[in-house]
């Protein structure tokens, strides 16, 4: 058999799909798993967004195209980002991809050279560090402790920093924690970016609506306009209007980066799906209140979670701001045995034991560069999310 590329062997399946798929794997073998590891909306698409998408069909936008995104739904965009931050941007400094990931890919591949370096705050979503070395980068992880809320501080960023590093990455809210930074704490990293005008910086704002007790959600352009120039903001509608299914993300950013960007999408997958788009453009100029209702959803689901899991032996839970994710420690469960009889080293161990025995899915916060943890997503409904903690107290109860 023909070799494989050697580039495939800088990454790895991405433990929070390896773990979906196990929980689906003892599902179909009659198991009543109870899956809390993935980062979908347990909502619905809006209804004029669908409606629009059928519209679209209908009316026959059914060609390719433009590579970058229609133009309906760049004004959309150009309009959103105006509304939610008061950033402007031109039409031809925002692009949309197949989702927000695509965006990130399109940067990536289109600005780091090997060798190049890109500063990560963890805990962080795997696919950072991952595209970072498809494009034969170099991922620099940076702690956010939980005595700091996981938040990245700016002195560490400061330090991270070396004459190769390309891009400083930022997540906000924040996946898998939830934490959040403010206006002013963005100020402070703003200032040290000011230090190494040689660094791009990139703001993956993909949860930023999904915000509870009255935070109020800032992007570092809108915070330091002096660096609006060397900034690319992400985001999409996938988590805000429960639309992951329609992969549509979008970026806006100085024009240059955009052009390389687009350029790089017509090299892989060129424009995207144009039902999608339309989807997309009706959702961000339409009604707003179903956002609302499911902010209200996330942040009970998320008040239960936390609440549960510091009941249960062995576990710390941090609130988080945002997002719809929690983090617990599970720092109490280690070195203990389970009621199955299996020693608990690690996360992992923690995570492989809970499927195992109590059928909850989770994924360890190794997974996300940050031990021992574990990711809980509060994305499902609520007599399912609490009889999945439940599970998990019953274990954790039966540790010795």
């Amino acid at each position: 058999m023909p070799a494989l590329a050697q580039r495939l062997n800088r990454v790895e399946v991405a433990p929070s799909v390896a773990m979906t798929i196990k929980a689906r794997e003892l599902r179909a073998a009659g198991k009543p798993v109870i899956t809390l590891t993935t980062g979908e909306p347990n909502f619905a698409s809006p209804p004029h967004a669908i409606e629009a998408a059928h519209q679209a069909a209908l009316k026959g936008d059914t060609k390719y195209p433009p590579q970058d995104g229609t133009r309906a739904l760049k004004e959309a965009i150009q309009a959103k980002f105006k509304r939610d931050s008061g950033l402007d941007y031109a039409l031809d400094e925002i692009s949309v991809s197949n989702g927000g990931k695509q965006c990130l890919f399109n940067a990536l591949m289109a600005t780091v050279d090997p060798g190049d370096e890109v500063v990560i705050p963890v805990p962080s979503w795997s696919a950072y560090a991952q595209m970072t070395k498809i494009a034969e980068g170099e991922p620099v992880l940076v702690p956010c402790p939980q005595n700091n809320g996981f938040k990245p501080r700016a002195e560490d960023i400061d330090a991270a920093i070396t004459p190769k590093t390309k891009w400083l990455i930022l997540n906000n809210p924040n996946n898998p924690t939830g934490a959040c930074c403010s206006a002013e704490e963005l100020a402070a990293i703003a200032a040290v970016m000011r230090k190494h005008p040689h660094v791009w910086i990139l703001s993956d704002d993909m949860y930023e609506h999904l915000v509870f007790d009255g935070f109020q959600h800032a992007t570092i352009a809108q915070v330091a306009p002096d660096l609006k120039d060397r900034t690319l903001t992400v985001s999409g509608v996938s988590k805000t209007y429960a639309m992951t299914g329609w992969r549509i993300g979008f970026a806006a950013g100085p024009k240059p980066l955009i052009k390389a960007m687009v350029n790089m999408q017509g090299q892989a997958t060129a424009g995207v799906s144009t039902v999608g788009q339309a989807a997309a453009t009706a959702a961000l100029n339409g009604p707003q209140d179903g956002v609302d209702e499911q902010v209200a959803a996330y942040k009970r689901r998320r008040d239960m979670a936390v609440e549960m899991l510091n009941a249960a032996p062995g576990i710390a839970c941090h609130k988080p701001e945002g997002a719809f994710y929690v983090f617990p420690n599970v720092a109490g469960c280690l070195g203990k045995t389970t009621a199955g009889g299996r020693k608990l080293e690690s996360d992992r161990d923690v995570c492989l034991a809970l499927l195992e025995e109590q059928y909850v899915a989770t994924v360890h916060g190794a997974a996300y560069y940050m031990s021992p943890y574990l990711r809980i997503s509060t994305a499902t409904a609520d007599a399912e999310l609490e009889e999945g903690l439940r599970r998990i107290q019953t274990f954790c109860e039966g540790l010795h």
